[in-house]
């Protein structure tokens, strides 16, 4: 597993088309993060890859963030791994948005069955060399 710092994140290269993403705390995340975030992303995974979004810190969005966050074509699925019903709610929050392309996201209590059903996804989806 890779590890790498931005200036407001810790993103785990689990395998090549998931991460682990962890906003640090007390973040508020702006559209030029998110951009960053998203560059980041395509630049160091296979497309079409998935995010494990682990919420151990507590952070926020601006509005731009908001509109913004995960509108790239790469995003199989997002499984986010909710430790507190604040977050559980704010995830839900963000996902009922509307988009172009609404999320496939799943919210889970633990990290494990959170990177099982992404695994499943990405598996799935595969297609043969």
């Amino acid at each position: 597993m890779k590890t790498f710092e931005l200036n407001f994140a810790r993103i785990n290269l689990l395998r090549d088309d998931i991460a682990e993403v962890i906003i640090h705390n007390g973040i508020e995340l702006n559209a030029d993060m998110v951009n960053e975030y998203h560059d980041f992303l395509i630049s160091h995974l296979t497309p079409p890859f998935s995010l494990l979004i682990n919420k151990v810190n507590s952070y926020t969005y601006d509005f731009d963030a908001q509109q913004t966050l995960a509108t790239i074509e790469h995003i199989r699925a997002m499984a986010v791994v909710a430790y507190k019903r604040s977050a559980v709610i704010t995830t839900e929050y963000l996902a009922s948005q509307p988009r172009e392309k609404q999320w496939n996201l799943q919210i889970f209590s633990d990290r494990e069955s959170a990177m099982q059903w992404l695994t499943t996804v990405q598996d799935s989806c595969a297609t043969p060399a």
